[in-house]
């Protein structure tokens, strides 16, 4: 006997940490991974690794004919565990909500038409509507109804809403949705460094040059977890097969001093957030960084997140520090570590860092 899940957006950072943490089985049994992905890693089965041993698919989830192909992707399998979401090119908002929504509209129909009878869906802290800055935290039953000025977020929300209409309709398909915190691992180093620093950023850099000082928005604070402590609240998911939302984050929240400690920052300068806003806005259209500037306002105004079901009703802990977290992806940010998948490519083998594009 062995357990079959099938994962979109299998190449990823969640689903990296996931592949691996399948490979210890659940349940006791072992696990059969279909992993689908737009461009599937080259595997090479005598090196092993989270990639091997995998049935890959390579499949755009909103391509013509994904849905006919996922459902016959999907028959027979215990779950589907959606991670496919598309970050960049943020400055091309049409393709992110093609494959955003689209997709998954497509991923949940064809489960529905291949009697999956449980869906995991990655959504994310973006999902939640902003809360008063302050230190109180937020369970589930927070509105899920995302902030206006971030297309991330109203697409998170948007997805929560579909699968509200989903679920009240189609009472046989558990859903289960996954809620973390900023997700970082060191093999997501080279990926985050192009998603959100852009290649001009001088990552080599990154705590082996002490900064002066280090301006940030005022009152900044925030949460991480780890990838690999993710992925074992997902499994304990796919163990347990639990309805409803869940937030996951390590301990503990994570603010200013952090950020200077890591980047050997002599000095922190607080910047009040609408002067701080306009810098990153004046960046973004000046193509200094490929980041959105929604996104400042998402990271001032999401919610800090209560993690008491997930450690109550999955017994969940998990094993990273978030200090030790932070410290781990710029490191790996800083040494470009990456993994043989495409979307995780170490930067050095980035054509766009060599050539600037």
């Amino acid at each position: 006997m062995s357990v079959r899940i099938a994962i979109t957006g299998a190449s990823g950072n969640v689903s990296t940490a996931l592949l691996l943490r399948l490979q210890q089985g659940l349940r006791g049994e072992d696990v059969d991974v279909v992993g689908i992905a737009r461009r599937v890693p080259q595997v090479d089965p005598a090196q092993g690794g989270p990639y091997a041993g995998v049935q890959w698919e390579p499949l755009d989830i909103a391509g013509p004919g994904a849905v006919s192909r996922m459902t016959e992707l999907f028959r027979g399998v215990d779950a589907v565990v959606h991670t496919a979401w598309l970050i960049q090119p943020m400055r091309d908002p049409a393709e992110l909500s093609r494959v955003n929504l689209g997709g998954t509209r497509n991923v949940v129909r064809a489960a529905l038409q291949a009697g999956v009878p449980h869906l995991v869906h990655l959504s994310s802290l973006g999902a939640y509507a902003e809360h008063p800055a302050d230190d109180s935290r937020v369970d589930e039953s927070w509105p899920a109804t995302g902030l206006p000025t971030v297309q991330y977020s109203r697409e998170k929300a948007t997805c929560e809403a579909h699968l509200d209409v989903v679920e009240a309709e189609h009472p046989e398909l558990v859903v289960t949705r996954v809620r973390p915190a900023l997700v970082m691992q060191g093999r997501s180093g080279s990926e985050l460094a192009r998603y959100f620093a852009g290649v001009l950023t001088p990552t080599r850099l990154l705590g082996r040059v002490p900064l002066p000082v280090l301006p940030l928005p005022r009152g900044v604070r925030f949460q991480v977890v780890h990838a690999e402590d993710l992925a074992d609240a997902i499994a304990r998911m796919l163990e347990r097969t639990p309805r409803g939302a869940f937030n996951v984050a390590d301990e503990p929240v994570l603010g200013g001093r952090d950020l200077g400690r890591v980047l050997r920052a002599g000095r922190l300068v607080p910047v009040g957030h609408r002067l701080a806003r306009l810098a990153v806005q004046a960046s973004y259209h000046a193509k200094v960084h490929p980041v959105q500037p929604g996104w400042f306002d998402m990271g001032m105004g999401v919610p800090l997140l209560d993690t008491s079901r997930v450690r109550e009703e999955l017994g969940w802990r998990p094993a990273h520090a978030a200090q030790d977290v932070l410290a781990e992806l710029f490191e790996g940010m800083r040494d470009h570590v990456g993994t043989d998948s495409p979307a995780m490519r170490p930067r050095s083998l980035d054509p766009t860092a060599r050539t600037g594009t």
